[in-house]
């Protein structure tokens, strides 16, 4: 193949994904009619849109490890904080490394190749305080042709030269990020067992029986080692921490009665898990009832407490506006969990992605301190949503 077709491919396998991705969000945020008047060139049809119901059952390891390909939505969310090296008077860092799973409306017997049958979405930030803004990358592409690529089996999903993957025998998750700004590599070593979060995994995401839900658990307390380099840097030696990774899949679109989402996962030094959000009602004041909430703590003896919506509130203790959006964040929180208090301090203001130009969506990632009684005890990271525009018709917990 020549280098001019080549060149050809490429381009025309970009527009597909950016094709693709709007039809989506149009679908998501607007409606089947609107994204067929946009995209005329890709068919919708209703078996597409029968995508399946998420309903109550036991998590099955390894498989659920895996991607739940027929499902709309589905991420591996991965975050932690980092110490600087031995003896460095260099400060910790926050990383995140996210892969999104989406299905398009796409016609499922379409048998073109170019069909964008499942996309991937990859978002990598680093948080570092000597530069006071959040280094940020993303990628996206159609799964197939060795660009993006997903397993069903365990923890193995791929977008351009990204990869985020799963020993089997050991349960170690290996990442790997390199882009303009930074490039990162980290092992992940689970210490503990899953934490299914609601209903033994099966999280619901509003008030009734009948409202949007989600399969989802999370790994606290990962042991990571990591090696960072930013760009323009000479290079920093290897860092440990501690990190945590979400695992989630559904087929429900946000409800039109909520607005957006506060949620918190944060490792406590003396091995506990705290799992916290809220999705707030639209048009609403802080101080309102949110439109559902839940929490769930699991102690370092591996009992698990969950917390209803009444037993959990967020009250903002500190905003920041952002210069490029202009949404104002309630980057620091006090976060009520049945008899206990907590307080989030961010590690530094500015941490918002900003991925209006590719994915649609600017969101407030941050990497947090937790306090209780006015001490540290524990460290994670919170995540604001909604803030500054609509969501793509997505459910996080």
């Amino acid at each position: 193949m020549n280098r001019l077709r080549r060149r050809l491919l490429a381009s025309f396998a970009k527009a597909s994904e950016a094709m693709a991705f709007l039809a989506l969000a149009k679908e998501a945020m607007a409606s089947e009619a609107l994204a067929k008047e946009a995209m005329p060139s890709i068919a919708l049809a209703k078996e597409a849109m029968d995508y399946p119901a998420i309903t109550p059952r036991l998590l099955t390891f390894p498989r659920d490890f895996g991607a739940h390909l027929p499902y709309r939505t589905e991420w591996w969310y991965l975050t932690g904080q980092l110490e600087a090296a031995p003896g460095s008077a260099q400060p910790r860092l926050g990383i995140q490394l996210t892969f999104f799973r989406i299905r398009p409306p796409i016609d499922p017997s379409n048998p073109s190749r170019f069909a964008a049958h499942q996309l991937v979405l990859a978002h990598a930030a680093i948080a570092d305080p000597r530069r006071g803004t959040l280094l940020h990358e993303e990628r996206i592409a159609r799964a197939g042709f060795g660009i993006a690529q997903l397993s069903d089996a365990d923890t193995e999903i791929q977008v351009d030269r990204w990869r985020l993957e799963r020993d089997a025998a050991s349960g170690v998750y290996r990442g790997r990020v390199r882009g303009a700004l930074f490039a990162l590599e980290l092992t992940a070593t689970p210490t503990q067992p899953p934490l299914p979060q609601g209903e033994r995994g099966f999280s619901r995401k509003g008030p009734g029986d009948d409202a949007p839900a989600s399969l989802y658990y999370s790994e606290p307390q990962l042991a990571l080692q990591a090696h960072v380099a930013l760009a323009g840097d000479t290079g920093e030696a290897p860092r440990s921490g501690r990190g945590w990774l979400d695992h989630e899949w559904s087929s429900t679109l946000l409800p039109s009665q909520a607005t957006g989402w506060d949620w918190i996962g944060a490792n406590l030094d003396d091995g506990s898990a705290l799992t916290a959000f809220r999705i707030r009602r639209a048009a609403a004041a802080d101080a309102d009832e949110p439109w559902f909430a839940y929490a769930s703590l699991r102690t370092a003896g591996r009992s698990v407490q969950t917390f209803a919506r009444g037993q959990v509130r967020f009250e903002p203790l500190q905003a920041w506006t952002s210069p490029r959006t202009r949404a104002a964040y309630p980057v620091a929180q006090r976060i009520r969990v049945g008899s206990r208090q907590f307080e989030t301090r961010p590690l530094m203001a500015d941490q918002e992605f900003d991925a209006r130009a590719g994915s649609g969506i600017a969101y407030w990632e941050g990497a947090s301190d937790l306090l209780e009684g006015g001490r540290t005890v524990g460290r994670g990271y919170l995540e604001l949503t909604g803030y500054a525009g609509p969501v793509p018709g997505v459910l996080s917990g």
